[in-house]
């Protein structure tokens, strides 16, 4: 076997054209008995990190590296044609300092010589050369390319440069051979060059997938890229299938000429020995008043303590003591001082910013730094959860902040520590199932309509294609039955999960001590530079990362919070009651809408069935309502409302459970389980925590015997007692254990739900206290999101809090309390840009209300009201009642704006004081207005829907409900709930019958020159596209204009959550019930189950195999375990009915509409836990 390493290699994160998976790849090189192996990417070094622990973890030496582009001139030359060619050099990281300078190299390239792609130019490569071994490259080399050009001088000169430059023994030639015809004529010249110039070769090959059968992936991943078809003539691809990862024998052959080659590339991999360093904290400096600032960390967070109380209690003080002295040990004082910095600035600023989030609302360091809002002492919440002295990593103190106002903070934090020495973090958008398969059927030139096919087979409730493929037999049936099926689908498993391409993290901040470049690469996306190592890989580098996000809820609390201290001016959020009772009575009634976290309709029926009495239980609801605590949540009801059937497997477990029912539900139980159990610290007791929830079985089992038995030192002496020392049996110890491995990967950080349940709390408080503020702050919230604008409007109703229609003398930029109601919002309507509306708030408030059109006009005409602001003004209504109906104000708009324009400019020029002083002609009358009646009705509203989203003096389909009612047409709301929470299936491809208004129509030209339409379409709820084909248009496009209102037979389609309904008849809608045709009576996706049969017989055979639903099995009356059934399936809302078959009967019986509930993985493992297997079916 040959010794050999390969020096050029192209990963996945050469993105959409390295097919290398990281971990195969160092596989494939360890199988081959390769003992070092390189990664040298495209112009970025982002798989550097992963790359070189998967290479530790398997016993391969990594080489980290870059196959960077060399401008033609220099970097900054950015001229098309002449600066559109670039070279290829690689650069191999010798030590430390080359890769320092490999950072610089790469981090300027995209920074300053970005053209096309990242360039370097000789200049930078020979400021930091040193540390580095350069390969002169592929044939896109620029020794290569010059001998390609018949430039045998040149090329000689530029590789002698090149050896000058990074000196002797660190620069080599490279040779390749993948059978192509310009790499045999270049080879007689490179040995040539070597030969004269001392300057020795190299054999790599240019590894871009790793085994020879892959090269098809490869091709696809480049059609991707380029947006081409794999095979067409002008698809960018390579011509050779010899692009893989070879054994050293296979380079031997390959170089048999040259063995000095193949032996060079061990000489080079001997030389190349860079570690990163893990691990180690490498803080930003603060800037203390004093120099001691473990000291000025402890007065801070005393005075902070001082705040919250009068006389500070003794176990606060003790507590601090403890978690200073842990963070001191930890070399975290800067960072607690750093993160209290910003949050003081931002609080100064007014930028609203949360309780906390994770789990640093457990420190009371960061609670007396005014970091986080919530005691933890109070709470019982654990600092160990946070900051392991036992586990020794970064803290992880990620804030909220006013979604608005996040870039502020950002900014200041830019400003104190330098532009440098911040930035944000990359993220990588990755080839998701559907994303492959769509994206792989475009390159194999499939039709489209193959890859949706196969595309609307992957639901979200599988991981991934291969399992989908396993349990979903419609997919596996396309799978066996199609080749280019099989083909695609194959191939779209071989690049699924792929990165695609680069973005930046939403909230991800990286903050350093000098250049971020000297610890990190650098990237543009877009105009924002970036890190080429994400968030995970930052914070495993010792750097200070934060996550600065942009929490909504937070400004509509401020919002909420400034309208109240209007009339209270000494209301303060943060000083509400936490026992308020009404709060608890309107969640429990189920009046959510707008209460954070709580909107669902899954959350409200949990909420409902829990009837909460204090804050705490809106934090163990937040924590229950997910996908895997759920199937704790049935135990938990039934434990609620009977607590004296609670059973705990020993005493000790009552004060830790008592607060949840007896359920397990949070992570901090689990440690205090070990704690006061077998006595163990809370730090082990985290570090087995996170063992036990990522399943680590061989750390599981061996903790076993300890939490049981005790665990004792060399000498005998005891360091953790155990379960049984304490008293407990060993049966009883060994099934708790058992419990908390079931239950640790469920678990929820008790400490984010806390900080999460005040945010909720705060919202309902509001909401029930100042409905009327808390309820236009949520408004403006949403300004922009017609669907949600009309749903709070709704709520609004119910609240019996008149919405305002939008109007010039009332609404502001926001929607406002006005007095009982709420005025709203201009910023609503469209082409309102923010100068005028607040021109208009400002003449209003200095001059009064505007007493006419031309008054309007007049006194706010300018640049800032053009014809088109002042025509959605007056579409919205926002005009009416100042003298002329809508049409008259459309009619005399040009003229009465030109009028008011010229007196002002005759104001502003002084000429009309000086006609006026001569008697000359008054200008401040209003012109003759052309007088006609209003438009109609239809035409009115349309108007309304077209400028401002909504309508405001009626709605097309008022007089329908019955109609809509009748035909069961779907809430628009209740189908993108449904898509928003992963539910998709339950709609996709059904039937349904929908009532709608007709608001916009484009029509399409086909390939076949056929017309088809585009349309939107809308029910009282919200919107949806309805696509018209071409014979469909055909038969019924007389039908289809806007205003016209219509029943639509049809099929839902989803795609990329997006919902169409796909027309396939269309007929006006009827005026009378009893004008609808018998067939199109409850037969719709919101009607679940048949009604032309009694639904307490059993169906016949054939009605019961078509119909859809959940059929639960039981011998007789069994009223507890109905009970429980239905606790569990109001969780899960949906269309889809629950039927119970009874033996003893021989009948089914439904469970009613108000338990029609949506399939899902977790409920269904539960149900047949309850039912036994053999009892559970479920139909789609």
């Amino acid at each position: 076997m040959t010794d050999f390493t390969h020096l050029h290699l192209h990963t996945e994160y050469s993105l959409l054209d390295g097919a290398c998976r990281i971990g195969e790849v160092v596989s494939r090189a360890k199988e081959l008995g390769q003992k070092s192996i390189a990664i040298t990417d495209h112009g970025v070094l982002y798989g550097a990190v992963a790359f070189y622990k998967e290479c530790k973890s398997q016993g391969v030496k990594p080489i980290i590296g870059c196959e960077v582009y060399v401008a033609p001139r220099t970097r900054y030359d950015k001229v098309h044609g002449l600066d559109s060619d670039r070279y290829h050099l690689i650069l191999l990281c010798k030590n430390e300092t080359g890769y320092q300078n490999l950072l610089k190299l790469v981090s300027s390239a995209w920074v300053d010589g970005f053209y096309t792609k990242p360039r370097v130019d000789r200049d930078i490569l020979e400021k930091y050369s040193e540390g580095l071994i350069a390969l002169s490259g592929c044939l896109f080399g620029e020794v290569s390319q010059k001998i390609l050009s018949r430039n045998f001088d040149d090329a000689k000169e530029t590789a002698r440069w090149y050896r000058e430059t990074f000196g002797d023994g660190n620069y080599y030639l490279e040779v390749q051979n993948h059978g192509m015809v310009e790499e045999k004529e270049v080879l007689d010249s490179v040995i040539r060059i070597s030969r004269e110039l001392n300057i020795p070769i190299v054999a790599t090959n240019d590894v871009h997938y790793c085994e020879k059968q892959d090269a098809d992936i490869q091709r696809v991943l480049i059609a991707v890229q380029t947006n081409k078809v794999v095979g067409d003539d002008n698809a960018l691809e390579f011509t050779s299938d010899e692009f893989y990862l070879k054994s050293g024998d296979e380079m031997l052959e390959a170089f048999s000429d040259y063995p000095e080659a193949i032996e060079n590339t061990n000489v080079i991999a001997d030389k190349c020995n860079f570690d990163f360093e893990f691990g180690v904290t490498k803080l930003p400096l603060f800037d203390a008043p004093i120099d001691d600032h473990k000291l000025y960390l402890k007065q801070e967070c005393v005075n902070g303590l001082n705040k919250h109380f009068t006389v500070v209690p003794e176990n606060y003080l003790k507590r601090l003591e403890y978690e200073l002295s842990v963070i001191d040990e930890m070399g975290f004082n800067d960072y607690f001082l750093i993160v209290a910095d910003f949050i003081r600035f931002a609080k100064s600023k007014g930028i609203p910013v949360g309780p906390g989030r994770g789990s640093a609302a457990g420190s009371l360091a960061a609670y007396a730094l005014g970091i986080t809002g919530i005691d933890p002492i109070e709470n019982r919440l654990l600092f160990e959860r946070f900051l392991n002295p036992e586990r020794v990593s970064m803290p992880d103190i990620d804030i909220d902040f006013c979604y608005e106002r996040r870039g502020e903070v950002i900014d200041y934090v830019t400003e104190k520590y330098g532009k440098n020495r911040v930035a944000q973090i990359v993220t990588f958008g990755t080839l998701q199932a559907k994303a492959a398969v769509r994206d792989v059927a475009r390159a194999l030139g499939l039709p489209y309509s193959t890859g949706d096919i196969v595309a609307k087979q992957l639901s979200r409730e599988f991981p991934d294609i291969k399992t989908a493929l396993q349990k979903n037999p419609e997919l596996k049936s396309l799978y066996d039955s199609d080749d280019n099926i099989k083909k695609l689908i194959d191939t779209a498993m071989r690049v699924e999960g792929m990165p695609r391409h680069a973005s930046t993290h939403a909230a991800g901040v990286v903050i350093t001590r000098e250049d971020v470049s000297s610890y990190v690469p650098l990237a543009k996306n877009g105009e924002q530079t970036v890190t080429q190592f994400t968030m995970t890989e930052i914070e495993q580098l010792g750097l200070l990362k934060m996550d600065f996000l942009g929490l909504r809820t937070l400004t509509v609390i401020s919002d909420a919070e400034k309208e109240v201290k209007k009339t209270e001016p000494d209301f303060d959020i943060s000083k509400i009651p936490l026992d308020y009772p009404e709060v608890f009575t309107q969640m429990t009634r189920g009046n959510t809408s707008g209460v954070f976290q709580c909107e669902s309709a899954g959350m409200t029926n949990l909420i409902v069935n829990m009837r909460p009495e204090k804050f705490s239980d809106i934090a163990v609801a937040i924590a229950l309502y997910r996908p895997g605590p759920m199937f704790f949540i049935d135990s938990y009801l039934i434990n609620r409302k009977h607590p004296e059937n609670i059973h705990y497997r020993t005493p000790q477990l009552k004060d830790i459970l008592d607060e949840t029912n007896g359920c397990m539900v949070y992570q901090e139980q689990v440690m205090q389980v070990f704690r006061t159990l077998a006595g163990y610290s809370y730090g082990r007791a985290d570090v087995v925590r996170r063992a036990m929830s990522k399943k680590k079985r061989d750390v599981m089992e061996n903790e076993r015997n300890i939490f049981i038995n005790g665990l004792t030192d060399e000498n005998g002496n005891i360091v953790i007692e155990g379960c049984v020392r304490r008293g407990i049996d060993e049966s009883v110890a060994d099934a708790i254990f058992s419990d908390m491995i079931s239950f640790a990967s469920y678990g929820f950080n008790k400490s984010h739900t806390a900080a999460y349940g005040l945010i909720a709390y705060q919202t309902a408080y509001l909401k029930v206290k100042y409905p009327k503020a808390f309820m236009a702050a949520i408004l403006t919230s949403v300004i922009g999101e017609e669907g949600k604008t009309v749903g709070y409007i709704e709520e609004c109703e119910r609240l019996k809090i008149k919405v305002l229609p939008p109007h010039v003398n009332r609404s502001n930029a926001r929607f406002s309390v006005i007095g009982d109601d709420i005025a709203f919002s201009l910023l609503s309507i469209k082409n309102l840009g923010r100068a005028l509306i607040d021109k208009i708030e400002k003449e209003r408030n200095l001059n009064g209300n505007f007493t006419s059109f031309w008054d309007f006009c007049k006194r706010i005409s300018g640049n800032e009201l053009n014809r088109r602001a002042l025509e959605c003004l007056i579409k919205a209504g926002a005009l009416d009642g100042l003298g002329l109906n809508r049409k008259e104000m459309l009619l005399n708009m040009e003229t009465t704006l030109a009028a008011a324009n010229k007196e002002n400019s005759l104001y502003e020029g002084g000429q009309l004081d000086m006609f006026s002083a001569f008697g000359g002609e008054e200008f401040t009358s209003a012109p003759d207005f052309t007088r006609c009646d209003e438009l109609p009705k239809n035409e009115l509203l349309y108007f309304e829907k077209e400028v401002a989203g909504m309508y405001f003096t009626g709605h097309p389909l008022e007089a329908y409900r019955s109609i809509s009612e009748a035909v069961n047409s779907p809430k628009t709301s209740t189908l993108y709930e449904l898509v928003e929470t992963g539910k998709e299936n339950e709609i996709d491809e059904k039937q349904v019958n929908f009532l709608c208004v007709v608001t916009s129509i484009k029509k399409k030209v086909t390939k076949k020159d056929d017309i088809m339409a585009f349309c939107n379409v809308e029910d009282v709820y919200g919107s949806i596209e309805l696509i018209a084909f071409p014979k469909i248009l055909a038969m019924y496009g007389n039908l289809l204009n806007i205003g016209s209102i219509i029943l639509v037979q049809g099929r839902i389609s989803v795609k990329d959550e997006e919902i169409k309904l796909l027309a396939e008849t269309i007929t006006k809608a009827p005026e009378k019930v009893e004008d609808i045709p018998q067939k199109l009576i409850k037969t719709s996706v919101n009607n679940a189950h048949s009604n032309s049969q009694d639904e307490n017989k059993k169906p016949s055979t054939e009605n019961e195999k078509k119909k859809k639903g959940i059929f639960l099995r039981i011998d007789s009356e069994n009223s507890v375990l109905v009970e429980k059934t239905k606790n569990l399936i109001s969780i899960f809302e949906g269309d889809t009915p629950v039927f119970i078959y009874r033996n003893d009967l021989k009948k089914y019986d439904f469970l009613g509409v108000e338990y029609l509930t949506s399939i899902n993985e977790p409920m269904i493992k539960e149900l047949k836990i309850m039912y036994g297997d053999d009892n559970v079916a479920v139909r789609n």
